[in-house]
């Protein structure tokens, strides 16, 4: 069976209102990643952020001030050069891609405390959840099919879409070994959605990785950045459906 939607669908995301902090990247130096602590979690400071090339995650798992980064160089996957191995193509015949069905349950397996380098807290998980709420924050799931038709949350990702930018946050995948693939073909999905969106549009995935570059991820500087974000912004929201249009 389908799993259920937890929201109705969103037509367009609802700004929340003016911010009460603003983000300037303008007097980072080159080669700095972090840029200070403090501001809150409300929906218009990270629309606010997001917007201004930033984006939150906590310096400890304990509660204590909030740190804001830009790295530079910053991380992102173009489109057109997203890495889909034959071992991948073959993988993505295993799951059913789904969108916005079971946001909780991805963001529970990218928050889990046991995953190394975990850093997503129970007020990240909240914060985001409203902005979920508000529209702007969208979930990539692969489901596994079992023989007797029953589907399983194999694995997916979350990010934050802003006009043209979709900032991937994190993504997880189960920990049946034929769930290893899952949130690589949930982020293939992701690509081929937003491919199929009209007008510029920028995959933020913060730090290049091995892994993520093993998928096709690059570095760009962040005046190159803030540029390609610029003409990302300019355009509506996609509307994330599977299959694509």
């Amino acid at each position: 069976m389908l799993a259920p939607l937890t929201r109705p669908p969103v037509i367009a995301p609802v700004e929340p209102g003016p911010a009460r902090w603003a983000f300037d990247v303008s007097g980072a130096s080159p080669g700095e990643d972090f840029l200070g602590l403090g501001a809150d979690l409300e929906p218009a400071t990270l629309l606010a952020a997001y917007r201004s090339g930033v984006f939150p995650m906590p310096v400890s798992r304990r509660r204590s001030a909030m740190g804001w980064w830009s790295p530079d160089p910053r991380g992102i996957i173009p489109l057109l050069g997203l890495r889909v191995s034959r071992s991948l193509r073959a993988s993505r015949r295993r799951f059913a891609v789904r969108v916005d069905t079971a946001y909780d349950e991805v963001v529970r397996g990218c928050a889990d405390p046991r995953r190394p380098g975990g850093w997503i807290r129970a007020d990240v998980v909240a914060a985001y959840r409203r902005l979920y709420d508000l529209g702007w924050v969208h979930s990539v799931e692969a489901w596994s099919v079992g023989l007797d038709g029953t589907e399983r949350l194999a694995g997916g990702l979350y990010g934050v879409a802003v006009g043209g930018l979709f900032a991937g946050e994190s993504m997880f995948h189960g920990p049946d070994r034929g769930d290893r693939d899952a949130s690589k073909v949930a982020l293939v999905a992701l690509v081929e959605m937003l491919r199929a969106s009209a007008g510029s549009r920028l995959l933020d995935v913060q730090w290049a990785t091995d892994h993520l570059v093993s998928l096709g991820a690059v570095e760009v500087a962040r005046p190159a950045y803030l540029a390609l974000l610029a003409a990302a912004l300019e355009v509506p929201s996609p509307r994330l459906t599977w299959p694509p249009p």
